[in-house]
C-alpha cells in the first residue's frame, strides 16, 4: 500500500454563495491524497499497473470547472469522481481551499476537507 499526493493544484473558479464570487470567481487550491496498492507498479515499472496521477489532475480540473455554492459540494464531487474513475483507490482525502475568502476580517484561506474509504 502506498500514497499518492497531488499538492497545491491551483485553479480560478466560480464557487461561492455571494454574487461577486459567482461573477468574478476566486483562486482555489486543491490537495488530494490517495491510498492505493503500489506493489505491481513498484515491481514492473509500468504505468498500466499504477494509478495515473495525470488523469487524477484532469478529473480535479473538470470538477473545479463546475460551479458550486459550497466547497463541501466541490470536494464531495471530486471524491466521488476519483472513486468512480480509479477503482484501485482504497482511501482518498480531498482538501479544497478558497484563497482570500470574502469574510469580515483578514483571512488567508478557508479549507474544507473530506475523505472516503472503499
Amino acid at each position: 500500500m502506498g500514497k499518492i499526493f497531488l499538492e497545491e493544484m491551483e485553479f480560478h473558479a466560480y464557487h461561492g454563495c455571494l454574487p461577486e464570487e459567482k461573477k468574478h470567481g476566486n483562486r482555489f487550491v486543491v490537495d488530494v491524497e490517495i491510498d492505493t496498492d503500489m506493489e505491481a507498479a513498484s515491481r514492473n515499472d509500468s504505468l498500466n499497473n499504477a494509478l495515473d496521477y495525470a488523469k487524477v489532475y484532469d478529473t480535479v480540473k473538470q470538477e473545479m470547472e463546475i460551479r458550486s455554492d459550497l466547497l463541501e459540494h466541490v470536494s464531495g464531487r471530486i471524491l466521488e469522481r476519483i472513486f468512480a474513475a480509479f477503482p484501485q483507490t482504497c482511501r482518498a482525502e480531498v482538501k479544497v481551499s478558497k484563497l482570500n475568502p470574502p469574510c469580515m476580517g483578514k483571512m488567508k484561506k478557508v479549507t474544507v476537507s473530506q475523505q472516503k474509504i472503499r
